[in-house]
């Protein structure tokens, strides 16, 4: 079974490709690879034995998403090379940009301060130890929408005041 982004990357290779657009083009191939990878990972453990991997939109996503971490990741290991690490920090920035047109839009900061206060003033107790589960329950409610570093900055400014 094959999902419909995965349809429009197979798509959007083609086009890359008679475009001579080498940078999308091996970006798309790299995506590519890495949902075949999960398609023939190992099933898990308490899975029945005709388990098979179902590649839907979903799990196209969370590839893209979890790419585009990789390469923000790599970007700061890119600006801490200096000058050796400026051709990469361009190919990164490229990267997480291209996927960053593929994934739904994040919330806004202003958006997530929203949820993040109205999950404190939910809790009983306003104790800083409780930043972790007002995480998770920003997380539950708006998955990758929400910026987990961020709701646990804002978090920790509220648990604290």
């Amino acid at each position: 079974m094959s999902s419909n982004l995965e349809a429009k990357l197979r798509e959007a290779l083609t086009a890359s490709m008679k475009a001579r657009d080498t940078k999308t083009t091996n970006v798309i191939k790299m995506i590519t690879t890495k949902i075949m990878e999960r398609r023939t990972a190992a099933a898990p453990k308490n899975a029945p034995e005709d388990f098979k991997w179902v590649v839907d939109d979903a799990m196209v996503l969370d590839v893209l998403n979890t790419y585009k971490k990789q390469m923000e990741k790599a970007r700061t290991d890119y600006i801490a090379a200096g000058d050796r690490g400026k051709e990469l920090l361009a190919e990164a920035d490229f990267e997480i940009s291209w996927c960053a047109k593929w994934l739904p839009e994040g919330m806004s900061e202003a958006e997530l301060r929203e949820a993040v206060t109205k999950a404190v003033n939910e809790l009983p107790v306003k104790d800083p130890k409780m930043a972790g589960k007002i995480i998770g329950a920003i997380k539950k409610q708006f998955g990758d929408r929400a910026d987990a570093q961020l709701a646990k900055k804002l978090a920790d400014e509220l648990l604290k005041s």
